[in-house]
């Protein structure tokens, strides 16, 4: 199993989330004895993919889950075998390498079977003809390797036998009751009994006991096109490590074959090792190409993934399966919620603006200047997270980590690149008005009327404004098919500090009380005008609640 740690933000992360997981495994890796690697549990939006865009960072890898893979188990890695191999030499394979199946895959290394113990002994204790090596297609290759033999003569035209085994232990004149044209014999150094083979055209003649062939023979075995080799065994020996010359293919199983991929969850595969009684599994890689075996045994594991938290401490915004990994840190600004530890780690919580605030206070505080792209990310979630310093969870302390961060990772304008990455983040580019309208919608009952507020973070009013008649038939269509008194829409901008509201429905005059203003086209700014709990609906209800 990796020994490493993985820094998570929480899930649907913004920029905070993914930056400070970024940036803290820097820290990590600079200050700690596990190797860090930063992950996110979601999509990256387009704030920011602006902000790892413009100091050339790849998004962190996805981590789906911290439950146990195949692939974090130690399992067996012996190669598999290919199906042509013979039955001697895949046993061998299995003898020393303690094993008691091995998968067979094809030319492109994906599963065609599974050789076991059991498939080796049924074709030793099964009945079988003498017409094996025909039927098995058993190559020459085989039969040299298993009877260690050496080539006398091989006819390249004739790689396959057909015929069937016969051991001649008999005279010249016997041999025609028994051996047929294309047939395999095995023989002795009798050069009468090798001649009369040769005359009846077997496909191969096995010579015991290392001995050759006579000149004259091996002119006419040539002519003749028969194969001969020598064995240094004697003949029994010969005919009963003949049959394990047979491929893995003639007897290996391929049917309802079960294979688990390295992705599979541990879990998951206990359950289908209950149900069977395998000794092993082959595993396969994400192309489905055989990588090693798996077995009961590696499932005995006491190995936990590790993580680090940031930007988050509850279990519901973190990775799935936490619960069967081991946490190392927290690092957050939230309040503390419902996680929960088996030992005692390091937990880092401050009231600050900024998760991100807290990594780049850590880096300074060990007198480590932090990387140019790693400051620019930290110094962009920063931003993020303190709308530049106006939201009310800002501190003094997230201005100053903020200003040193731009500095090491040269931003000379704060301000300009804030404005950049909110424009990138709020950009409704692409988007339809039912998009737009749908995306922060909520309907509010205020005495007897019903009211419509949908809200939308855009730094490109200007943008949006080609779509503002299509806008306003979509919302007056909204009004009239669901009873809405009003529907408003705010195009809110974070560093104008103010909302453009677009009005539909019979009552523009809710809305023009409620700001003091004069709606001209269905429209106006409304300066100041950020939060629609706080700013927007209060106020909005007395004026309704007051109106007949």
């Amino acid at each position: 199993m990796e020994n490493v740690v993985y820094v998570t933000g929480h899930k649907n992360p913004d920029s905070d989330s993914i930056c400070a997981a970024y940036g803290y495994a820097e820290f990590k890796n600079k200050t700690g004895n596990i190797p860090a690697i930063p992950v996110r549990l979601g999509n990256v939006n387009a704030e920011t993919q602006f902000i790892l865009d413009h100091f050339g960072v790849k998004a962190p890898r996805l981590l789906e889950t911290v439950r146990l893979k195949v692939e974090d188990l130690d399992i067996d890695t012996i190669g598999p075998i290919t199906s042509n191999i013979s039955l001697k030499a895949a046993w061998n394979i299995m003898r020393d390498n303690h094993l008691k199946s091995l998968p067979v895959v094809g030319n492109d290394s994906r599963l065609v079977g599974i050789l076991s113990i059991s498939n080796l002994t049924s074709s030793f204790m099964d009945i079988w003809d003498n017409n094996i090596l025909g039927k098995s297609n058993t190559s020459i290759e085989n039969i040299l390797d298993t009877l260690s033999a050496t080539s006398v003569y091989i006819n390249e035209n004739c790689k396959t036998f057909p015929g069937k085994i016969a051991v001649t232990a008999m005279q010249p004149d016997s041999l025609k009751e028994i051996v047929d044209k294309d047939d395999i014999a095995i023989v002795g150094d009798r050069p009468d009994v090798q001649e009369a083979l040769i005359d009846i055209n077997t496909s191969l003649i096995i010579i015991t006991g290392a001995h050759k062939l006579a000149e004259n023979l091996l002119s006419k075995a040539r002519e003749k096109g028969v194969t001969i080799i020598s064995t240094p065994h004697d003949s029994f020996t010969a005919s009963r490590l003949l049959i394990q010359s047979i491929p893995v293919s003639h007897v290996m199983a391929t049917k309802d074959l079960i294979s688990f991929s390295k992705d599979d969850l541990v879990d998951d595969i206990k359950d289908v090792m209950a149900e069977t009684r395998y000794h092993s599994y082959p595993v396969t890689d994400e192309d489905g190409r055989v990588i090693g075996t798996v077995s009961r045994y590696h499932l005995i594991s006491k190995h936990k993934k590790k993580v680090i938290q940031v930007d988050h401490n509850e279990r519901g915004q973190s990775v799935d399966g936490l619960e069967d990994a081991e946490v190392l840190e927290i690092i957050d600004h939230h309040r503390v919620a419902d996680i929960q530890t088996s030992n005692p780690i390091f937990f880092r919580n401050e009231p600050l603006g900024s998760s991100s605030t807290i990594v780049g206070k850590s880096f300074f505080e060990r007198n480590i200047t932090p990387p140019k792209e790693v400051a620019g990310l930290l110094c962009g979630a920063i931003i993020s997270d303190t709308l530049l310093f106006k939201s009310p969870t800002c501190t003094e302390q997230d201005k100053d980590i903020c200003h040193k961060l731009a500095e090491i990772a040269g931003i000379s304008s704060l301000e300009e690149f804030a404005k950049e990455m909110f424009k990138a983040g709020t950009s409704l580019k692409g988007k339809t008005v039912s998009q737009i309208f749908n995306q922060d919608f909520k309907p509010f009952n205020m005495g007897e009327s019903r009211v419509g507020v949908a809200q939308v973070n855009t730094m490109d009013i200007d943008g949006f404004m080609p779509l503002k008649d299509e806008m306003l038939s979509y919302m007056k269509s909204e009004a009239d098919s669901k009873g809405y008194a009003v529907v408003m829409l705010l195009l809110t901008d974070i560093l104008k500090e103010g909302s453009q509201v677009l009005v539909a429905g019979e009552r523009h005059d809710y809305v023009e009380k409620t700001f003091n203003i004069q709606l001209v086209d269905s429209m106006a700014f409304l300066p100041g005008v950020l939060s629609r709990k706080k700013q927007v609906i209060p106020p909005l209800t007395n004026v309704v609640n007051s109106m007949k």
